[in-house]
């Protein structure tokens, strides 16, 4: 008997490990993982690993009650960061992600060859929706069109109908993430769909509101929208109904500075992406906005901003301004050339 997308799942993990990371005969491959994770996606990644011709080894761990630096105590620091800092490549499929976690923060430093993917939380129908199903060079350049149009405009505004009325400049000059899917470089990348980048953190004015996930403390699609009035980047005010209160309660109980302030913003381009209460495929929905707050990784500004733990909100159906000059509506495209991609891309 076939289990579900057996096929499809073999030829996503195939993608991801020949195409994607581009494994050499010989490379060592560190798959992480916790209780949590997806098995199978798990195996059929260790298995293309294998018939690359690279090496394979699949670290499991009890999952941890929290992310980034808030998972180090629970987590087999000295081993995990060792086996770390001599893999040629880490696939992260841990549910609570190590990201931005010490063994994360001293493997990216110590281990300069590294190429890390964080995908976080997958499973078999997000591997093949937005890993098997993807047109990359396509996608790439609607991507790289987007983020050149953003990152030159001085002044941004971001509306959505739940209510999120926010601006901020740019800051320039300061790289942003643009995800692609590839891991054959050195450096920490994510899986395909994803722009992302600090703007000027003390610019930012106006309410942010998340109406489609929230993680952590919220887990899955949210009940009710959580709103956060910002002013000059910091959170001072949560509102909502259950999940706004939980949320408040989380972020001021590490009783740190950092974890009220904003550390970047994401646009999401993934035409496999659903809405699933997974943050690593509901931050990639198509016309989805997404903000971070607490720990700023040095992949978004040199040297990073430390914070104890990071939390990443949705915001759905996106209406996006570059110095008044409006290029999406409610998460449709307004420019006629990214107009023709997103409809190459099925979109």
């Amino acid at each position: 008997m076939v289990n579900y997308y057996e096929y499809e799942l073999g030829r996503a993990s195939k993608i991801l490990i020949e195409e994607l990371f581009k494994a050499k005969p010989g490379e060592t491959f560190v798959i992480t993982a916790d209780t949590e994770s997806d098995g199978r996606v798990v195996d059929a990644t260790a298995r293309a690993v294998f018939a690359a011709g690279a090496k394979p080894m699949v670290i499991y761990v009890a999952s941890p009650l929290g992310v980034g630096k808030a998972a180090d105590p629970y987590l087999p620091l000295e081993a995990l960061t060792a086996a770390l800092c001599k893999a040629d490549a880490w696939i992260e499929y841990n549910n609570q992600w190590l990201l931005y976690s010490t063994p994360y923060d001293i493997a990216m430093k110590e281990n300069p060859k590294l190429r890390h993917q964080c995908l976080v939380g997958m499973n078999v129908q997000m591997m093949v929706r937005c890993i098997g199903r993807i047109d990359y060079p396509i996608l790439a350049k609607f991507m790289k069109k987007i983020t050149d149009q953003t990152l030159a405009a001085k002044h941004m505004r971001i509306t959505t109908p739940a209510g999120e009325d926010v601006e901020f400049d740019n800051y320039p000059g300061r790289n942003p993430i643009m995800e692609l899917g590839y891991a054959d470089t050195p450096g920490s990348h994510m899986m395909a769909g994803q722009i992302g980048w600090s703007p000027d953190l003390d610019t930012i004015n106006g309410a942010i509101v998340f109406d489609g996930s929230l993680v952590p403390p919220c887990v899955g699609i949210l009940k009710q929208p959580v709103r956060l009035v910002i002013k000059n980047g910091d959170v001072v005010k949560v509102e909502g109904g259950k999940e706004a209160v939980e949320y408040d309660a989380w972020l001021k109980s590490f009783n740190h500075p950092r974890m009220l302030k904003i550390a970047h913003v994401c646009y999401g381009f993934n035409p496999g992406a659903r809405l699933t209460g997974d943050i690593l495929e509901d931050e990639r929905v198509w016309g989805a906005t997404e903000w971070g707050l607490g720990n700023v990784g040095g992949i978004l500004i040199p040297g990073g901003i430390s914070a104890p733990s990071h939390s990443d909100g949705i915001c759905l159906n996106s209406s996006v301004w570059l110095d008044g000059i409006q290029i999406m509506d409610k998460g449709v495209l307004v420019d006629p050339e990214l107009q023709e991609l997103t409809k190459a891309l099925g979109k």
